[in-house]
């Protein structure tokens, strides 16, 4: 029987969770469960290069947590855990932090963005591509699924692997790179993509009422009733198909098109929609996050399985470079 791969990816606590970390990073994750060994983390570390709120921070690290299991991670199954509780992953970004020049990360697209549009720089946001290569090499991973504009830290990741393994010898294992070429971005509510930075995300767990209100704040063309209408490469075609069927995007684009049906009514079939899909994960994601200690609890046991992968690993590198271990 061939040994299943094993699988990382992890999201920052930055804030509320959107439809679109939902469609372009959740949902895609999710479907993974089936034919690889899954390690999910929320990064609440590198949520700190930015957020200096920390009672923000220790909610939004819980609202990512349940998220992921009102979503329909198997826990039991696979590994979720919040990456502060392995610590183990800070003292394996200073052994690679030792074997990666300050101009290698210089180069990194987040400090460069931030260096252009004279946001505040600390060492934690240069150093930020370090950490990450640590939560992946931590934990003898095979595969690390990306989307193109992430595809730079798996490289810096696999720079850091083979430098530290060309001067202590083959330590760690190098990630394949699974290159999502198809991943969408998911548009807002002004067309552009959905961000907290843009003001334009629908919460993925607000009320029905909210998200109805929202869904109806769509931007659209103004075309009056009669007028025929084209819903695919629109917006509101664009969102419609990520929760419809091909059947049902097929009979509105229909309905559409022969003119007759406003926006209003298309928009209220999106909600209708969306509404379906995410009623029942609301439900779920509301009752976990009133019971913390339930949350806590599943963090506690992933938390421990992730680290019975990462002490053998840590071990492995503490004695390539050279350091007496304690007995």
């Amino acid at each position: 029987m061939t040994q299943r791969k094993r699988l990382l990816t992890g999201i920052t606590a930055t804030g509320q969770i959107h439809l679109g970390n939902y469609l372009a990073v959740i949902r895609p994750a999710l479907e993974f469960q089936s034919d690889a060994e899954c390690l999910y983390f929320i990064a609440d570390l590198h949520a700190l290069t930015k957020n200096k709120n920390a009672e923000q921070v220790r909610s939004n690290t819980l609202d990512v947590l349940a998220t992921w299991i009102a979503a329909g991670f198997d826990y039991e199954r696979h590994t979720l855990w919040i990456q502060s509780h392995v610590p183990q992953v800070t003292e394996l970004s200073w052994y690679l932090s030792c074997c990666i020049g300050v101009g290698h990360l210089e180069k990194g697209h987040a400090y460069k963005d931030a260096i252009a549009t004279g946001k505040e720089v600390n060492h934690g946001l240069l150093a930020y591509p370090v950490l990450m290569a640590a939560d992946i090499l931590l934990y003898d991973v095979d595969v690390v699924p990306v989307g193109k504009d992430q595809k730079q830290h798996i490289e810096f990741c696999r720079d850091m692997a083979g430098s530290l393994n060309s001067l202590y010898g083959e330590v760690l294992k190098l990630p394949e790179i699974h290159l999502e070429e198809e991943v969408m971005v998911i548009p807002g509510l002004d067309g552009r993509k959905m961000s907290k930075s843009y003001d334009n995300t629908i919460p993925l767990f607000c009320k029905r009422e909210e998200l109805r209100k929202k869904v109806m704040s769509l931007k659209t063309d103004s075309l009056p009733l009669e007028a025929p209408k084209e819903l695919r490469g629109t917006l509101l075609g664009i969102l419609f198909g990520c929760f419809s069927t091909k059947e049902e995007f097929e009979d509105l684009e229909r309905r559409l098109a022969q003119g007759g049906m406003g926006w209003g009514h298309a928009k209220d079939e999106l909600f209708q929609a969306i509404e379906r899909e995410v009623a029942p994960l609301r439900e779920r994601y509301e009752e976990l996050r009133r019971d913390e200690e339930k949350l806590m609890q599943i963090a506690r046991e992933g938390a421990e399985r992730a680290r019975s992968i990462a002490l053998p690993v840590l071990s492995r590198v503490r004695r390539a470079v050279g350091l007496v271990e304690a007995v």
